[in-house]
């Protein structure tokens, strides 16, 4: 069953000029972008930088608004909600975000920056219960609970990224983007975040859409693949089909890029 679908979209930028700011031309960052998420699966978007990817991610949490298009959410069309009927849906669709020192807030411990969606999303919870439900986070993702009063500069990058995913678990989504969420990370740290992704998502029965530019990291994670190249969908298909007979030459550049071992 889908439980995420996009069909057409559609995300350009006008370059604007001259001394009244009049669009000159336009930059189609996503242009006519449709795919599928079947519920308890992992579709992976690949490309490189500047391909679209990320802009895609954020037009599903509503982050950017599309110039065309239709997203649809458990069956719901999301563009067209004002943010107060969008609010409750926010909580079931989370991001893990690439860089973790710039995602979590310097100045707060880790037991605020956990607490922080929990008091929007689940505002009849007590401090102690959030503390609680902080330390739990903490303990899935692999980190000891005396961390809850540390600060992320006291992490490793490693480290950051696992209270990261902590903070996107902690209002119990159903969906779960990860936005490049390796690409920052030591070659021998990666598969440890990538193995607790996989084992999260088996615990808890989440959807991934999993965005990287690395079709081997993707391969690994996804079920499904989405080849994005400027802005567009080149190919797709099922994660062995793509890299073993990739169809599209982008596809199969890509493939080339992957290194290997004589």
């Amino acid at each position: 069953m889908s439980l995420l679908s996009v069909q057409g979209l559609k995300i350009h930028f006008p370059v604007r000029s001259g001394l009244l700011g009049r669009a000159k031309d336009v930059i189609k960052a996503v242009d006519d972008v449709s795919f599928e998420v079947d519920e308890g699966t992992t579709v992976g978007l690949v490309g490189e930088s500047g391909s679209g990817k990320s802009t895609v991610a954020r037009a599903l949490l509503k982050l950017l608004t599309p110039t065309a298009g239709t997203i649809l959410f458990r069956g719901q069309s999301i563009l067209p909600m004002a943010e107060s009927e969008f609010r409750p849906l926010r909580k079931e669709m989370q991001m893990v975000f690439q860089d973790p020192i710039g995602s979590l807030n310097p100045r707060m411990t880790i037991e605020s920056i956990l607490g922080e969606p929990l008091e929007i999303h689940f505002p009849k919870l007590g401090r102690e219960e959030r503390r609680e439900k902080s330390a739990a986070m903490l303990q899935r993702v692999g980190l000891p609970t005396d961390g809850l009063q540390r600060y992320p500069h006291e992490f490793s990058g490693g480290q950051r990224q696992r209270i990261g995913i902590a903070r996107a678990l902690a209002v119990e989504p159903k969906f779960l983007i990860c936005d490049e969420p390796v690409s920052a990370l030591d070659v021998s740290v990666q598969a440890q975040i990538l193995n607790l992704l996989k084992d999260l998502q088996e615990e808890l029965n989440l959807t991934l859409l999993f965005i990287a530019h690395d079709l081997a990291v993707v391969r690994h994670m996804s079920d499904q693949i989405v080849v994005m190249h400027h802005g567009k969908i080149v190919e797709k298909g099922g994660a062995d089909a793509i890299c073993e007979a990739p169809q599209h030459d982008y596809t199969k550049r890509l493939l080339a890029a992957i290194p290997h071992l004589n």
